[in-house]
């Protein structure tokens, strides 16, 4: 008996229904189309998509009833019609794919087994290859979070993740580049950073990513100044150019599971110290860095809370990155309160601006920040002392070099521009005098999400107090910026239930401010 393949079956008709999914690919089959009767699909089934052009898909399938779909028609949501690059009326088949082999190596982890180089390359291809649902891609998450991974199997993962994409040789024997592991609201010294380091002649070629569970990447708050979706060719020219670039790692597949798994985490609010360490290792491996330093903040409401849990990070950051030839620098920062004033991409932007630009108005902790930080990094490449690199980082950044190789490396990337403000705001004013005693990082960057950040670039919070500052009645403490009203509104409904985010001997009052 002869089998039928997917080109041997009646075709259906490609109609796109303008769903966003997402990044998930998604099918949509009326419930008496003759496909679900012969090849027994059902609602979340996993389906294969072959075009006339012979691109190939795999999509969750939903089941429509009523008259949306004719029976000879299949609809597909934006992201499966722009990756099978459809035309409407376009012949597809759909047939059943293949097992997906590495899910027993998901299911071997969720019942707490470790697993080995193949087994970790086997999964990280299939998800690249599009085969996991995020129903599969959250399990895996999942598996692997509560720290039920050892150093032996990170390094297998950021392994596996390095060679599911491109990767760069630039050919020279020092490419630097750094990370924050994150949880500090407001800390964008990455573009003040890169600036120092690239004015005094080093080569970083700096790809980040957007927030996960934060109200900001450097990622986000850089596109509010200019371009980073840069292609690969587009990244070597502005390096080649500039010395440096600020762009947005995922346009480049450096590393692109990662960029998979942080989408499903983002919904998850999950960022497990495992897939941590192999998210940032794999790009910075990806991306070609020999030395890499990563900050970490420590502080009761940071990611990291306590000097114990940041040792232990810090042991394994070292550990993998040995294995992996990679030479690497921790430095432990204060993380007990925001830095900065602003929290969300273009308040962020507008931060760091006045900090390259020297402007009286500059917050003075992220310039400090940044200059302990490429301090560090100079120290640790150019062996000299801390105290040396420290100086040279803040001369760097006072003469205007740094600002001036920032706009080099914005018009490389396609131009300069202003980051956007909020129309709607919010402000938190002191009910009495007082010391401020407390501020809790993790309120603050969950009120500035619900304000839209970073999906809209001008939200979030801007805070005007600092630990041990002295406040009089009716001073502002906090101001949310949203770009709608009903976002506004949800904040303020969530800062009126946590108002021990600014700890102030007693619960402060709000008030409307206009724009």
């Amino acid at each position: 008996m002869m089998m039928l393949t997917p080109e041997r079956m009646a075709p259906l008709k490609a109609r796109r229904l303008g769903i966003d999914t997402h990044h998930e690919p998604t099918l949509y089959l009326p419930a008496h189309s003759h496909v679900c009767r012969s090849e027994g699909f059902e609602s979340l089934s996993r389906v294969l998509i072959t075009t006339h052009q012979s691109l190939h898909l795999i999509a969750s399938l939903n089941i429509v009833t009523g008259e949306l779909l004719a029976d000879d028609e299949v609809g597909f949501s934006d992201s499966a019609w722009q990756r099978l690059q459809l035309n409407p009326e376009d012949p597809v088949w759909l047939s059943h794919p293949k097992p997906v082999q590495s899910l027993s190596h998901v299911r071997a982890k969720v019942y707490g087994h470790e697993l080995d180089d193949l087994q970790f390359q086997s999964i990280i291809n299939d998800i690249v290859d599009g085969r996991y649902a995020d129903v599969h891609l959250a399990a895996f998450i999942t598996a692997c979070g509560d720290d039920s991974l050892n150093d032996r199997e990170i390094t297998s993962l950021t392994q596996a993740m390095v060679k599911s994409g491109s990767t760069i040789d630039w050919q020279l024997p020092l490419v630097v580049d750094k990370h924050c592991v994150g949880g500090l609201p407001g800390n964008r010294t990455t573009p003040i950073v890169v600036s120092i380091l690239t004015a005094c002649g080093l080569t970083v070629p700096k790809t980040s990513s957007r927030a996960i569970t934060s109200p900001a990447g450097t990622a986000d708050t850089m596109e509010t100044l200019t371009e980073v979706s840069l292609s690969l060719e587009q990244m070597r020219q502005v390096v080649s150019t500039e010395g440096g670039c600020l762009a947005w790692g995922g346009a480049m597949r450096l590393s692109p599971a990662d960029d998979l798994l942080i989408q499903v985490e983002r919904a998850l609010d999950i960022d497990s110290e495992g897939q941590l360490i192999a998210s940032v290792l794999s790009k910075k491996i990806a991306a070609g860095a020999t030395h890499v330093l990563i900050d970490i903040p420590v502080g009761p409401t940071a990611k990291v809370r306590s000097q114990q849990a940041a040792d232990r990070l810090a042991d394994s950051f070292r550990v993998v990155a040995d294995n992996l030839g990679l030479k690497l620098q921790i430095l432990l920062t204060d993380g007990s309160q925001p830095v900065g004033r602003g929290i969300g991409p273009a308040l962020e932007a507008h931060d760091l601006l006045a900090v390259l630009q020297n402007l009286p108005t500059a917050p003075q902790d992220l310039r400090q920040r940044a200059e302990q930080v490429a301090g560090a990094m100079l120290a640790m490449v150019r062996e000299i002392s801390v105290e040396e690199g420290q100086a040279l980082a803040e001369e760097t950044l006072r003469s205007g070099a740094a600002w001036a190789k920032f706009r080099a490396i914005c018009e490389a990337q396609g131009g300069l521009r202003h980051p956007p403000v909020a129309p709607y705001r919010y402000a938190l004013v002191a009910e009495h005098k007082g010391q401020v005693s407390g501020i809790d990082n993790r309120i603050l960057a969950k009120i500035a999400k619900l304000a839209g950040a970073p999906a809209d670039s001008a939200a979030g919070v801007e805070i005007y107090v600092k630990l041990g500052d002295e406040v009089e009645c009716q001073d502002i403490l906090l101001m949310i910026h949203a770009e709608n009203a009903g976002e506004l509104n949800y904040a303020v409904e969530y800062l009126n239930d946590h108002t021990q985010v600014i700890e102030l001997n007693s619960a402060p009052q709000g008030e409307q401010v206009t724009a």
